[in-house]
Formats: C-alpha cells, structure tokens, sequence
C-alpha cells in the first residue's frame, strides 16, 4: 500500500484511456505542482458518488485507476493536461486533505489475458461500435463508431469498456471486473442493455427524423 494524491471526478477513468482535464481550484494547482516534482507525474482518479465535484465534501467511491500525466499547458485561470490512465486501485483510507484529497490506496491486480478470449474481444467490440453508431444518430457522442483502438488485446479490451455508452455507475461495475473474461461479457451485456433502452425510446421513428 502506498499513499496518492487524488482527484475525485464526475467520471470514471480506464486504464489505457485519455483523461484531458482543466485544473483551476487552488488545492488541486497545488497538488500538480508537487507531483510534477516527481516521475513519473502521477494521481488517483475516482468517481463521485455523491455531492459535488468543485469544493470538497463529496462522497467517492472507493476503486479507481491511477493517471499518468503526458502533456501540460498553462493558460490564463487554469492549467490544461492529459494524463493516461494506468493501473487500477482501491482505496484504503482517505487522509486528511492538506490541502489536497490524499489517500491510502492498494493497486489492483492486473486483468491477465488469454488469447481464448479473443471472440469475446471481438464480440465486445461489435457490440460497442454498433451500440455507437446508433447513439451516433441521436446526438453527439465522446467517441466514434470508428475510434481505433490498441493492436493489444488486453489494452483493447480496457479501451473497448472505455469507449462504451455507458452511464458512471456501468462504468464502475467494469471497473471492479475481476477477470478478463467478466470484464468483456459485462461490456456486451452492458451495452446491450443500453442499445435496448435506445431503440424503446425510439421505436416508431427512423434516427433523424
């Protein structure tokens, strides 16, 4: 076990997965300027349950993943970055937040692949797209039907959950999968459902019209 710094989000980070932010609460710019200080550069990411993201005082919930910062860029009023989502966590004990949230956390085993997995894989990411280029014709969407993902399965299988139309909580069932296998038959399940609650929306009516 080891102590981070944290950030408490409105969304779920994937390992594998982008997380662009803008950092303009003075307890987080100090946060940034510590870790900076470090390499590589990095924090906790976890979901809100309840309460609000700006000010503290939220409740949070207690697995998250761990966010590698790759770019940086000051701008006037807040600092603009990407960081990478790593490795997963839990949290064991949130610290006294001096002045930034700070946590006990442990780290996650990694998901371990097999390559009898791959029709799963493949089945997931069919699912995904498709689900995709249905909300696609409802609304603008984070990601496209066409997004590319990894050449690895294992990290394509972390994108795959990332890029899914999904709300928070789906998203925190993932994240907690404990293997490989569960992880992909949740996405397709999941995603399905979702699909499903599209198409009841919208059942008499062509997307568009």
């Amino acid at each position: 076990m080891t102590d981070m710094p944290m950030f408490p989000l409105g969304s779920v980070l994937f390992p594998y997965m982008p997380l662009p932010l803008r950092v303009f609460e003075d307890r987080y710019l100090v946060m940034l300027s510590r870790i900076l200080q470090e390499e590589p550069a990095e924090f906790g990411v976890v979901l809100i349950e309840r309460g609000q993201e700006v000010g503290g005082g939220e409740q949070r919930f207690s697995v998250g993943t761990v966010a590698q910062i790759t770019q940086l860029e000051a701008a006037e009023g807040f600092v603009g970055l990407v960081a990478q989502g790593e490795r997963r966590i839990e949290v064991v004990d949130w610290l006294e937040e001096a002045p930034y949230p700070q946590a006990t956390i442990r780290v996650l085993d990694e998901l371990e692949w097999d390559d009898s997995l791959l029709p799963l894989r493949e089945a997931a990411e069919l699912t995904v797209r498709r689900t995709l280029t249905l909300a696609s014709e409802f609304g603008d969407l984070q990601w496209s039907p066409n997004v590319e993902l990894s050449d690895e399965p294992a990290i394509a299988a972390w994108q795959i959950a990332g890029i899914a139309p999904l709300g928070p909580m789906d998203q925190v069932a993932l994240l907690r999968s404990p293997t490989m296998q569960q992880l992909l038959l949740s996405v397709i399940d999941l995603t399905e459902a979702t699909a499903q609650s599209m198409r009841a929306v919208w059942p008499d009516e062509e997307p568009g019209e």
